[in-house]
């Protein structure tokens, strides 16, 4: 396994959030708001862009918990080495680590699409929120995973 990008990042989640908001705004973004945890932390971001098939709203979470769950296990394998362990494998660092990777991964996605090599939808599609309550396509796969899979044409293999 390698280690997490940016895992020594001292850049708060807020921080790297005010500079996705910049970010997405210089792209077009027409709305954008941030979602917060019980504790004040942000949790995702949520944002309204132009797409070739008209305004499309999209939902990034910053998955935390996975990230917290990723620096304890490097740092148990000693893979990290910056810091105190107690810095390192924090639920503070983890929340600013989790957002600078989203924030890095943003970019790469946004510089293929100012480059015309691919769409804004198609970019970010796992991310498009698909109804009402703001679902995303992914977690709308996700819970019909066996049905989506089983499209005429798509029968598995023996």
């Amino acid at each position: 396994m390698v280690v997490p990008v940016n895992y020594t990042t001292k850049i708060s989640a807020a921080q790297t959030v005010a500079e996705m908001q910049a970010l997405l705004a210089a792209h077009g973004a027409r709305r954008i708001s941030v979602d917060y945890d019980a504790s004040g932390v942000p949790s995702a971001l949520d944002f309204v862009l132009e797409t070739p098939h008209g305004q499309r709203g999209f939902s990034l979470p910053a998955s935390v918990d996975r990230m917290e769950a990723l620096l304890r296990s490097e740092e148990k394998a000693g893979r990290l080495k910056s810091g105190s362990k107690a810095e390192r494998t924090s639920r503070a660092q983890a929340e600013r680590v989790a957002w600078r990777v989203m924030k890095t991964w943003l970019e790469a996605q946004l510089a293929l699409v100012a480059a015309r090599m691919i769409d804004v939808d198609q970019a970010l599609l796992a991310f498009l929120q698909v109804d009402s309550t703001g679902r995303t396509l992914y977690e709308v796969y996700k819970e019909r995973e066996g049905a989506a899979l089983q499209l005429p044409g798509n029968e598995p293999r023996s």
